[in-house]
């Protein structure tokens, strides 16, 4: 099973968008050209294609769950108007090729590189990317992985009801390889930009902080049968005592790289 299967409407909803610091940084790092191409790997519900929206054209989003794609179709048809072309593609990112001819001028792929089988995607990338593209990887930290007393309490809830080690649907979260900076040197895109953080702080109630966790791999809503409501309960009861006024308050940040095939030697 994918791990994101049964998440997507839950993604759509609850999952935050990119920052417009986030959006107009991307936009700066891509070169300038008309039409604008912009190629979104593991779109989920297209969030960061709407954000980007302002920037490019001709798009194209990518995902290898199809309820995320039927989500990202409800997000991005209504926003787009006569100038932009879209289309949505389901497929892995390392086997995804674009028409013929179509040269993404920005990559991005936010919150998915752990998911992608990393040096073959680069590889096949490398096949079509424009010559002076840039590929962006960026992601801000999960419920999971973070560390405010209350973020803290919501994590050792679903570890009461699904175990210790952290799921990835219905498997388990593998271990981080190596870092990206690195991943991306040994690629054809080893010219690579210092890391980037751009911070950013949320507000949830509680009910959003559920539907957040349903919109993970650790969390997806199947893995808790029929126990959803003792579920429920569990998280309202541990995070009331946090909420100030009925809102729990987040400090978060994404951190962006950005990286391009090295300048030819002067001469070529």
């Amino acid at each position: 099973m994918n791990a994101f299967a049964g998440t997507s409407a839950y993604y759509r909803r609850f999952r935050p968008g990119i920052p417009i610091t986030l959006a107009a940084l991307l936009d700066q790092a891509a070169p300038t050209d008309s039409p604008r191409r912009l190629l979104d790997i593991g779109t989920g519900p297209g969030l960061v294609v709407h954000a980007l929206l302002p920037y490019f054209d001709d798009l194209i989003a990518v995902d290898a769950e199809p309820g995320m794609i039927t989500e990202a179709e409800a997000l991005l048809r209504p926003a787009l108007d006569t100038a932009h072309r879209l289309q949505l593609r389901h497929s892995l990112a390392e086997d995804f090729l674009p028409p013929e001819g179509w040269q993404p001028h920005l990559v991005t792929c936010g919150r998915v590189f752990h998911w992608l089988n990393q040096s073959p995607f680069l590889d096949r990338l490398s096949e079509y990317l424009a010559p002076d593209g840039v590929v962006a990887v960026f992601s801000d930290r999960s419920l999971w992985t973070a560390d405010t007393p209350w973020q803290q309490a919501t994590r050792e809830v679903v570890q009461d009801f699904l175990g210790e080690q952290r799921k990835a649907g219905d498997g388990v979260f593998s271990t981080p390889g190596p870092p990206y900076e690195e991943v991306l040197r040994a690629s054809a895109f080893s010219h690579v930009t210092s890391t980037v953080v751009v911070p950013v702080r949320r507000q949830w109630k509680i009910s959003q902080v559920l539907g957040y966790l349903y919109s993970t791999s650790f969390a997806a809503p199947h893995l808790f049968g029929d126990r959803r409501d003792a579920f429920e309960l569990a998280v309202t009861n541990a995070l009331a005592p946090f909420a100030d006024s009925g809102v729990l308050t987040e400090d978060n940040a994404f951190t962006v790289l950005t990286a391009r095939r090295p300048s030819p030697p002067e001469g070529r």
